[in-house]
């Protein structure tokens, strides 16, 4: 019976030990991916070498910039392009008649879940989320269930989730991701039960159907369009990629970071409020923050207060509520706003009291 005993209780610390093994395995390949294969480690490196090569001193603040701006305007080309020939590709399954025909088969709060889903695989910024608005809201499906979509596909993108993954690691990323779905799915519920219908624009509701019934795309098609859309897309974004990372660079290497502490730190508790309020007046996407919030958590400022400044300019650009304004009334236009900004105040200082927990 000892015998018995002991090989069982043998046994059992044996596949203990096994599984700590292999927990230990997937944890160094995941943290190998996300160092070496999201955020490039490797390229920073390379990149410092060959600049040391050529008599450029990284250590200084003119050369670590110089690093730093060819670093990430590789690093995000690469994730960028890579990241839209995915997501377009996926896209191709689902043109805006099929999508509208989907999220007509859902009802309630259903609908509010598989719009907001369907926005991360959609364009990555809010003047192109704008269109396909126009025309879901147009075609008749509930308003309160475009504006999930309008309110998620800038915000929550499966490129936001790739890129801060790269960034900030996997907690961050897939956090921010949850509560920007609960946002857009909150606050198309909001306007569905004001019954906001009316504040619509006249010439939205003849808009009618948004698009022919898409044909059948073969493999090869689908690629295409892919490719097409990386060039299309990149040719946009790119011109904000350099101003970010320009922006980056300046932060990383030559504000104090008793600045940034003081005006972004724990310290201020209208960080939160302040870089919210810095971000709306802005037009990127998440592109061309990743980099700005890259500098800013390297110099002190908190998670929650970069991850609202990021939220503010993907969702509340000025550009993409001057051109919201053109399908909607002020009443309406304000009501999205205040839902958006609310949330996206609320999510930084969540994050800021978990910042802890989640770096």
């Amino acid at each position: 019976m000892m015998v018995f005993l002991q090989s069982n209780i043998s046994t059992f610390f044996d596949t203990l030990t096994i599984g700590g093994i292999i927990l230990q395995i997937l944890k160094e390949t995941w943290l190998f991916f996300q160092n070496q294969i999201l955020a490039m480690k490797w390229l920073n490196q390379l990149i410092g070498n060959l600049l040391s090569a050529f008599g450029v001193n990284i250590t200084d603040r003119f050369g670590a910039s110089i690093q730093f701006f060819i670093y990430d305007v590789i690093k995000i080309t690469i994730l960028l392009c890579f990241l839209i020939f995915i997501i377009s590709y996926i896209q191709s399954y689902f043109p805006p008649e099929r999508s509208k025909k989907i999220l007509g088969k859902f009802h309630g709060i259903g609908a509010n879940i598989m719009s907001a889903l369907l926005g991360t695989v959609t364009p990555f910024c809010s003047c192109s989320s704008i269109p396909l608005f126009i025309g879901f809201t147009g075609a008749g499906l509930p308003l309160g269930v475009t504006f999930s979509f309008l309110i998620s596909s800038p915000m929550v993108d499966l490129g936001s989730l790739v890129l801060l993954m790269s960034i900030f690691g996997t907690k961050v990323a897939v956090v921010y991701v949850i509560i920007g779905l609960v946002i857009a799915v909150i606050g198309g519920t909001i306007i569905e039960k004001l019954h906001m219908e009316p504040y619509v624009e006249d010439f939205i509701r003849s808009v009618g159907t948004i698009d022919i019934a898409s044909p059948t795309l073969t493999r090869k098609e689908r690629v295409i369009y892919a490719k097409e859309q990386v060039i299309s897309t990149f040719k946009k974004v790119f011109p904000y990629i350099l101003v970010g990372v320009g922006i980056g660079a300046v932060i990383h290497n030559w504000v104090p970071q008793h600045w940034v502490e003081t005006i972004l730190g724990s310290n201020n508790p209208l960080g939160v409020l302040l870089a919210t309020l810095i971000g709306i007046p802005m037009y990127a996407d998440i592109f061309g923050t990743i980099p700005v919030a890259e500098a800013l958590l390297f110099k002190g400022a908190q998670l929650g207060t970069i991850l609202s400044f990021m939220m503010a300019v993907t969702t509340l650009s000025l550009p993409s509520m001057i051109m919201l304004r053109k399908a909607v009334k002020p009443k309406l236009l304000g009501l999205f706003i205040a839902i958006c900004a609310i949330g996206i105040v609320l999510v930084g200082y969540l994050f800021n009291i978990f910042q802890f927990v989640l770096i």
